[in-house]
This record gives structure tokens, C-alpha cells and sequence, in this order.
């Protein structure tokens, strides 16, 4: 289980200076790593979630959220609070600090 520590104030940065592209990576790698340190709660991988979230208009992004809590804290109800009021980056943010410390 190779989980990579990310630093999210870099995260943030390239997010911003590669016109939210980074951010779809981001996306992609907080999927999988999440799948990886909760396999019992594991959802589709990072690949099929932006797919998913593309095809269902922003739908299947809102329940990602709600999972991504869920496999992360045990509660999704922050997460899900967040998506639905607009704050839906600052998941990002609060993942990305769980995950890393999971990180080796």
C-alpha cells in the first residue's frame, strides 16, 4: 500500500496556476489513495469517478464527497455539508490531511 504525503499548499498552487487540470489529478489520486486505506468502503477508482462525475453534471461529485468522509473519518456528513453549500474544495483540503497521515 505506496501512499504518496502530499504537501497542500503545493496542491493548492497547481491547482491554481494549471487552470484546475491539477485538480482533476488531485481528484484522481485522493480517490485512490482513500480506496487504499479503506478497502471495505472502497469506491470506484479515481479514473471512474471524474468519469462518473462528468456524466451525471457534478451529481456523482457530491456523493463522492459524501464517500470520500465517509472512508476518512467514518462520517461524510461534513463533507457532503461542504459539496452542497459550495465549499466542495476545502474536501480537498481536509482529505488530503488525513490521507497524509496515513502516508508512509
Amino acid at each position: 500500500m505506496e501512499i504518496k504525503k502530499r504537501n497542500v499548499a503545493l496542491a493548492i498552487i497547481f491547482t491554481i496556476i494549471t487552470f484546475g487540470i491539477y485538480g482533476i489529478y488531485w481528484f484522481v489520486c485522493l480517490t485512490n489513495d482513500s480506496n487504499k486505506i479503506s478497502p471495505d468502503k472502497a469506491t470506484a477508482s479515481g479514473g471512474l469517478a471524474i468519469l462518473f462525475t462528468i456524466i451525471s453534471f457534478g451529481i456523482y461529485g457530491i456523493y463522492w464527497n459524501y464517500k470520500l468522509g465517509d472512508k476518512l473519518t467514518g462520517s461524510g456528513v461534513l463533507y457532503l455539508i461542504l459539496s452542497l453549500i459550495g465549499f466542495g474544495w476545502l474536501n480537498y483540503i481536509l482529505a488530503q490531511s488525513e490521507i497524509n497521515k496515513h502516508a508512509a
